[in-house]
């Protein structure tokens, strides 16, 4: 099973520096000219000679790229609520430049790298790595040969952590900051995973976009 990971296209708060979390957020005009970019990539590859399919996170950012992708190769999107983003908690929707400001404390918690720091009213970084983890580890036993996984940064480098190990040398410098301002996957971005094992054979390649 081949797993094509792809985070979704540029969206309004990504734009505006704003933390979105799991609200739920449309594609900026960039945001579906990247979408468009990665669909063609996705059209001339050669896993669709193979059974696949495509799955989606349902946050609108994350649909919005999917249901591109699905006019390009035929295929309608189908959702799985596990792959949405971290839930921000009180952090969600305020600019990333004013967190500091804001919540001094638990800012200054969140960028320690506490694993288990959970923000207030959200999830820690450990309950994304693990949801995320479980997601994936879900679809890699449907019966097809490879899918499409359109989702988001945070959940994707946060799950790829546990799968692969922080040590792997494609996550080495990236692992431990999943949902920051400066996030390890650009958008429509793909990295590849190949199941069983799983082996992480590509990671945050946005050629496709030039």
């Amino acid at each position: 099973m081949l797993q094509i990971l792809i985070r979704h296209g540029e969206s309004l708060s990504n734009r505006e520096g704003r933390v979105q979390g799991q609200a739920d957020v449309k594609l900026s005009d960039t945001g579906r000219q990247q979408a468009a970019a990665v669909a063609s990539w996705c059209k001339s590859q050669s896993f669709r000679n193979q059974s696949f399919e495509l799955w989606s996170s349902p946050l609108c950012r994350a649909r919005e790229t999917a249901e591109v992708i699905g006019r390009a190769i035929g295929l309608p999107v189908q959702l799985e609520d596990k792959l949405v983003e971290l839930n921000a908690g009180v952090f969600q929707g305020h600019l990333w430049d004013d967190l500091a400001d804001q919540f001094p404390e638990d800012v200054a918690r969140w960028r320690s790298g506490d694993i288990d720091f959970q923000i207030p009213g959200g999830e820690s970084r450990r309950q994304l790595a693990e949801r995320g983890r479980h997601a994936l580890k879900f679809l890699s036993v449907r019966p097809v040969d490879s899918m499409i996984i359109v989702a988001h940064g945070g959940v994707l480098t946060a799950a790829l952590g546990l799968l692969v190990g922080r040590e792997h040398s494609l996550l080495a410098e990236v692992a431990e900051r999943p949902f920051t301002r400066l996030p390890a996957l650009g958008n429509c971005s793909v990295s590849q995973l190949k199941w069983p094992g799983p082996e992480l054979l590509s990671f945050n390649e946005t050629d496709h976009l030039d």
